[in-house]
This record gives structure tokens, sequence and C-alpha cells, in this order.
């Protein structure tokens, strides 16, 4: 037979451990290669991310001396968007630029 009310139920979460948290956030992180031209990425940044241009190039610098750069930090799915948008750019434009998303 079942025990219903016999104290063996759950427990409920006191206040503090409802609130609720905020969703993660996403680094689109652009990682440099040996064929596509800086201009080219700068272009980019500014095109798909809306960087002014000095920040483009900031980025670009990054991508060039430390092998990668971070474009923008976005909820998942627009980093996701974003990094997408960079890689069709680059394919159609017949450049291997790879962009990929990582947890911040």
């Amino acid at each position: 037979m079942s025990s219903r009310g016999s104290g063996g139920g759950t427990k409920l979460k006191n206040r503090d451990e409802e609130k609720l948290q905020k969703p993660k956030k996403y680094k689109v992180v652009l990682h440099n290669d040996d064929f596509t031209p800086m201009e080219f990425v700068a272009s980019l940044l500014m095109k798909v991310f809306k960087l002014p241009e000095p920040a483009a190039w900031n980025v670009t610098k990054s991508i060039h001396e430390k092998g990668r750069g971070i474009a923008g930090v976005y909820s998942k799915e627009i980093a996701e968007t974003k990094s997408g948008q960079t890689n069709q750019q680059a394919r159609l434009s017949g450049h291997p630029l790879k962009s990929t998303t990582e947890p911040e």
C-alpha cells in the first residue's frame, strides 16, 4: 500500500535555492591561419560583430599574434549564429578562417 502523507515526500526548496541563475555567456573565438588576409578579418569583425574599426583591428592583431581572438561575448544562441555567419562568409570568400564558441 502507498503511504501518502507519511513524511516521505520530497522536501521543498527554500527561497535561496530557488533563485534563478543567469544564462551562461559564450565567447565567439576566431582562430589564426596562414592564409586569411588581416583586412578580411577586420572587415568581417566590423560587419558581423558591429565592431568599430579600431576595435576590429585590435582583435585582428590579437588573432594574428596570439593565435586566437575574442570577437564578442553573447548568449549561446547568438554566439552560435555569429560564429556560423563568420564561417559562412569566410568560406564564400574562399578563406579558411575558423570561428568557434566556448563558454565564458
